[in-house]
């Protein structure tokens, strides 16, 4: 597991280091995919995701709005023609935003996980059986 994300401050905006993504990927290219937009607080911060749509926003928002301490999440995709998500998260009282961007990040992958562990069964287990003849229409493979 990478990891944690660290935060650096560059100039008037913060870019969060998430570590390895994928093997073989450029860590400079992976650390500005997310930048925190101006004026944001410790428990109030807009994030600009690139290379990000509907899939990762709407998913993310849905995994941070079940957590207790999130007041709002909501995202934004500013144009069609750019390739940019835009993240909104306001926590209450002393919540840090970052951390619960964190915390989104690794429940949202957690599920995934998930996921996608219950699909490689559910498949193996129908290939299992139409080779075994269960169903009574073996495929040819």
């Amino acid at each position: 597991m990478p990891a944690p994300p660290q935060h650096m401050q560059v100039e008037d905006e913060v870019i969060i280091d998430r570590g390895e993504l994928v093997e073989g990927n450029d860590d400079e290219k992976d650390r500005e995919r997310i930048r925190v937009l101006a004026g944001s607080t410790e428990n109030a911060a807009s994030f600009q995701f690139d290379g990000e749509d509907h899939t990762l926003g709407n998913a993310l928002r849905y995994v941070i709005m079940k957590n207790p301490d999130v007041e709002f999440c909501g995202y934004s995709i500013p144009h069609p023609s750019e390739n940019k998500m835009n993240l909104r998260i306001q926590t209450y009282d002393n919540v840090n935003v970052y951390t619960v961007l964190e915390k989104g990040l690794g429940d949202l992958m957690d599920m995934c996980d998930v996921v996608s562990e219950k699909f490689v069964i559910a498949r193996d287990e129908f290939y299992a059986g139409r080779s075994a003849g269960e169903d009574g229409d073996r495929m040819e493979e």
